[in-house]
This record gives structure tokens, sequence and C-alpha cells, in this order.
């Protein structure tokens, strides 16, 4: 009845999870569901599918730190990765991590439209921006089989129709 619009529809409420996967991966994962107990199940479900386990609120978060990124394609603009850089610096920037020809620029969430405004009043164009949990310290996972371990637990949570996102400290 609900669907057909007899019933009037459910309300939505946000998430966040906090897991732990193998290895010592740390999972901050969020979404929206009109019902957290159904989504609370399938995702602690997944989580002992593959090796992890639920966990307590601010036993994984403390680990992260919640910044606003921007990222910028270098090969869209016309400037030099050191050029880019210093403009990222001077704009307020607080960290840079290039992934290959992506920059990423990390500032505080109460600075990101600012950072954002000045690289555009500059000409940069900017790929995406966004607030995200970033992890403080990464882990490295060198044996291919927990990768891929790692990876069908991230390919199972991002399957499930309530999550939307899913931050870890797996380092790229």
């Amino acid at each position: 009845k609900r669907g057909s619009g007899e019933i009037s529809g459910a309300a939505i409420e946000e998430f966040s999870y906090e897991a732990y996967g193998s290895n010592g991966l740390a999972l901050i994962i969020e979404g929206l569901t009109d019902n957290k107990n159904r989504t609370l199940s399938e995702i602690k479900n997944i989580l002992t599918n593959y090796n992890g386990k639920l966990a307590q609120t601010g036993s994984v978060s403390y680990l992260f730190k919640k910044r606003g990124v921007i990222a910028i394609d270098s090969q869209k603009t016309n400037s030099q990765r050191a050029d880019l850089e210093m403009l990222a610096i001077e704009a307020g920037a607080e960290d840079l991590k290039w992934q290959n020809e992506i920059l990423e620029i990390y500032t505080a969430v109460e600075n990101l439209e600012a950072v954002k405004k000045t690289c555009q009043d500059k000409n940069i164009v900017i790929e995406s921006s966004s607030i995200d949990w970033v992890p403080q310290t990464e882990l490295v996972v060198d044996s291919p089989k927990e990768q891929e371990q790692i990876n069908r637990l991230f390919e199972a949570l991002d399957s499930q129709d309530d999550v939307n996102e899913i931050y870890s400290n797996l380092k790229d």
C-alpha cells in the first residue's frame, strides 16, 4: 500500500555505523534508510561474511578527521604541479595529496567553500568537492588474498541499497 501511495511514506533517516574489517581495517559506513533495524541487520550480516564486525560508536571515528576535500585534475589546467600546490596552499589548504594526475586538497570543513572559490577565481577546474572522513593514518595491506577479501567487503557494502558512503583507512 505504501508503494501505491495509499499510506504515507516512512521517514527517511541518516545512519552512520563504525566497523572493523580484517587486518585492522577501520570503516565508517553512512547512508539513508527508511528502516534502521533492517539496514543494521543487513550491514552486520555483510561484515560477518567478510571477517568484519560492527564497532561501538566512537571506537573507529577517532581514527578519522572530518575534512573538506577538493579534487583537481592537473591535466585540465594550464598550471604546473608546483603552481597548483602553491595556489592551494595560498587558498588555505591544510594538506595536499597527489593521486596520479589528481590533486586532492584537504581543508578544514569551515574553509571548504572559501578554498573552492579561490581556486575557481583562478580558473582552476574543480572535479569534485565534498566533506569526507579522512583517515589520520592509513593501513597498508600487502597480501593479495587479504586485499581481495577487503575489495569483496567494499563491493558487498556498496551493493547494499541504503549505503551511500564507505570511508576506510586503507591506503590507495
